[in-house]
Order: C-alpha cells, then sequence, then structure tokens
C-alpha cells in the first residue's frame, strides 16, 4: 500500500498529462492556427494581459511536470504571442517549475533511489557518480533523451535538489532562447507564407535559430573532447 500511495502523485501527473494530450489543446498553439487566428489573440492579450501570461506559464508548466511529448509547441506558441524576450522569460519559470513537480514525484515515487533502477538509469549511474555536475549539464544541454524522461532519470539518480534545479534552469533557458526565437521567426514567416511548408525553415529568422540549438547541443560534446585530449598522459610519462 505505501508503495502504491507513493507513486500516486506521479500516476496522477501521468494521467494529466494523457488528458491534455488527447484533449487536442495542443493543435490550437500550432503556428499555423495562431497566424489564423492572430487578430483575436493579439485583442484577447491585450484586455487581459495578466491572466494571458498566467495561463501560459500554467499550461507550459501542466506540460513539463507531465512529461508529455509536444510541449516544444507550447514554447514556439509563447514566442510567437509574447516576443523574445517575454517568452523566453515565461517559458523559463514555467520549465523550472514543471520540471521541479515532476523531479519530485518521480523522487518520491521511486524511493529517493532506493530500488534498483531500469537499465536507462543504470547506463547512466557509473558516470554519474564520477562526474554528477558535468553529467547532469551534459544531460540538459544534449537532447539524447526528452526533457521529461532526463528529470525521470536524474530522480532515479538522486541527483541533489540544488543541482538539479541550476542545471534545469541554465540548460533549459539557453535552449528556451532559440526555441522562442524559432517561434517568434515562424509567425513572421507564416504571416508571410500563410501556409507551412519545408521553405519555411530556410527563413532567415527560423534558420539562424535552429543554427544556434544545433551549435549548443554539440558544444558539451566538444567540451568533452577537449578535457578527455587533455588529461590523457603524453607519450613516455
Amino acid at each position: 500500500m505505501s508503495r502504491l500511495r507513493a507513486a500516486l502523485p506521479l500516476f496522477l501527473l501521468v494521467m494529466a498529462g494523457v488528458v491534455l494530450y488527447a484533449s487536442g489543446a495542443l493543435s490550437q498553439l500550432s503556428p499555423e492556427y495562431l497566424v489564423a487566428h492572430q487578430a483575436r489573440m493579439r485583442e484577447e492579450i491585450a484586455a487581459n494581459p495578466w491572466l494571458a501570461r498566467l495561463s501560459y506559464i500554467g499550461l507550459l508548466t501542466l506540460g513539463m511536470a507531465t512529461g508529455i511529448p509536444g510541449t516544444i509547441v507550447i514554447i514556439l506558441a509563447g514566442g510567437f504571442a509574447f516576443g523574445v524576450v517575454e517568452g523566453t522569460i515565461y517559458s523559463s519559470i514555467a520549465l523550472t517549475l514543471g520540471s521541479l513537480i515532476l523531479f519530485l514525484a518521480s523522487r518520491y515515487a521511486f524511493g529517493a533511489g532506493r530500488k534498483h533502477p531500469p537499465a536507462l538509469v543504470e547506463r547512466l549511474r557509473h558516470g554519474f557518480a564520477h562526474h554528477p555536475v558535468s553529467y547532469t549539464l551534459f544531460l540538459r544541454f544534449v537532447p539524447v533523451l526528452p526533457f521529461g524522461a532526463v528529470t525521470v532519470c536524474l530522480a532515479w539518480l538522486r541527483c541533489r535538489l540544488w543541482l538539479f534545479l541550476g542545471a534545469t534552469w541554465l540548460g533549459g533557458t539557453v535552449t528556451l532562447v532559440f526555441e522562442t526565437l524559432v517561434g517568434a521567426g515562424l509567425g513572421d514567416a507564416l504571416s508571410q507564407a500563410d501556409h507551412i511548408g519545408l521553405g519555411m525553415l530556410l527563413h532567415r529568422n527560423v534558420l539562424l535559430p535552429l543554427g544556434g540549438i544545433a551549435l549548443i547541443s554539440l558544444l558539451p560534446l566538444l567540451v568533452e573532447r577537449l578535457t578527455r585530449h587533455r588529461r590523457v598522459p603524453p607519450p613516455g610519462v
């Protein structure tokens, strides 16, 4: 019974994510839909500025806390609706808060890592035990796994709370800047093309942020390669 009680918060989060995903609410946040209804959206934001912003933060917090796929759509919508600066700030708050909720629920459900972890987490344990800071930052910056899956893995690994919050905020916010730029760029591109196509990715306001995301993903790999080269002793030593 105690194990079921411990798993209840995580189960409720998963169910909330299923309901949110199945409701089709995310489809109304696609760039194409927002462009088609941008006049009404602007009016609603102007009429209820605080409610609109709090609703956005709440929706993205729920999406991050449940770990559902498709939260990138919400982030892009934030860039389209509020601009790069505001969109990044609101998304950063929601991402950190939602990830914290999922992290605490997962750690509580897993008994703070007392039980044997699944195979996926077991492969991460060795490196994490020796280099927890660099390993956590690597997982947050390099998209080897979905953001929610990394959160659950870090809970299994018994990552310290301060390290989790710092890495989540830093890694998430840096990536959010470029994702929000993509959202704002898609809005500009769609307002000119009125439809989504592959050619839209070549739009300057979309292509440059996408290139930034690719560079961020490769940066930890480059740092790791450089530091590994320095750790290797020269021949004859």
